[in-house]
């Protein structure tokens, strides 16, 4: 045991170092320019493969990279149970939450089917799918240890997403005059589009204060969505990869501990049961070991082999995120938002 924790010590030290390098950068960005327009999760990711890309990295490191990439996310996944309050959001309105759903449940199918079309591989056509469905980076960091998805794939997902949500931010607010949104229609518009919930705060803090409002909650409720989604896809992929026996898959591998664990924080939540006092410590827990395993995915990736498959994934997002839109669109003009 004492060996094994001895070999993760020099990859996981190079994971913290990226990781503060990091966050060194998004200060400055912010010094900058007021904002960080690429948060330390991408960041990470991006500096990681570049050393990867770049410096020949020693022996020594693989063990740690690959904890890192793996155990480090999923208890980040389980962590992320604890900032979500399903009873909250429950008293905004049934209709509104019935409709947020159904948006990523037909999103996810739409991007799937574009992915799949593209000639994307299963495993990264997923991943769009519910990056661009729910949360960007976050569900596809979430998403890939159930898939079993390549650091490559992964790598290149959230790469490509990362960019296009930064757009997004950008462009989002000129819709405003050219669709006439109302603030309370693009505050649920955004919601439904932006990836992150500091970029939703970003695309709607220069509109109105009502729609940052409205934006955050509807944003927040696509990321419920991310627990649910995250278990059916765990299921699915048992059932997929079982073999013709019917023998019946042992219960931890139909439900990975960290999904059950988010499931059960969520609940321990919603009910009120979780003290104030772990809620901060767990979320800035979550983000931290987020931001280490997506250094530690980074480093686990030559970008040259990224980027054999760019034009295809950065079609399938782009054309991805085009279904999003329309699909918000017609559900805003379909629950009559004024």
């Amino acid at each position: 045991m004492a060996k094994r924790t001895t070999e993760l010590v020099p990859g996981l030290a190079l994971c913290a170092l990226v990781t503060l390098l990091a966050h060194g950068a998004e200060s400055l960005e912010a010094h900058l320019f007021g904002r960080a327009w690429l948060e330390s999760l991408v960041l990470s990711i991006l500096l990681g493969s570049a050393l990867r890309t770049f410096v020949r990295l020693p022996a020594s490191v693989a063990a740690g990279v690959h904890f890192g990439a793996k155990t480090l996310l999923e208890v980040a996944v389980l962590l992320l149970g604890a900032s979500v309050s399903a009873a909250a959001l429950l008293e905004k309105g049934p209709a509104l939450i019935g409709a947020i759903a159904a948006v990523v449940v037909l999103t996810i199918g739409c991007s799937f089917a574009i992915g799949r079309a593209l000639g994307l591989p299963r495993k990264m056509a997923i991943l769009i799918a519910c990056g661009n469905s729910i949360c960007g980076n976050s569900a596809i960091a979430a998403v890939a240890p159930v898939i079993a998805a390549d650091g490559e794939d992964v790598a290149a997902a959230i790469g490509f997403t990362a960019v296009l949500g930064v757009v997004v931010v950008l462009v989002l607010p000129l819709l405003v005059p050219a669709l006439s949104f109302s603030p309370t229609q693009y505050g649920v518009f955004a919601g439904l589009t932006v990836y992150a919930v500091p970029q939703v705060l970003a695309a709607t803090g220069s509109v109105s204060l009502l729609s940052v409002h409205i934006g955050t909650l509807v944003k927040l409720v696509r990321v419920l969505m991310l627990g649910p989604v995250v278990l059916l896809l765990s299921l699915f992929g048992q059932r997929r990869g079982g073999g013709g026996g019917g023998e019946r898959p042992a219960l931890a591998h139909l439900l990975p501990w960290f999904i059950v664990g988010f499931l059960l924080l969520m609940g321990l939540r919603s009910a009120g049961l979780l003290p104030e006092a772990v809620l901060k410590p767990a979320q800035w827990t979550a983000k931290l070991l987020t931001i280490m395993s997506m250094a530690a995915l980074g480093l686990g990736v030559d970008a040259r082999a990224v980027l054999k498959a760019g034009g295809r994934v950065t079609l399938a997002v782009l054309l991805s995120l085009l279904a999003l839109a329309a699909i918000s669109l017609a559900a805003i003009e379909l629950l009559g938002i004024a």
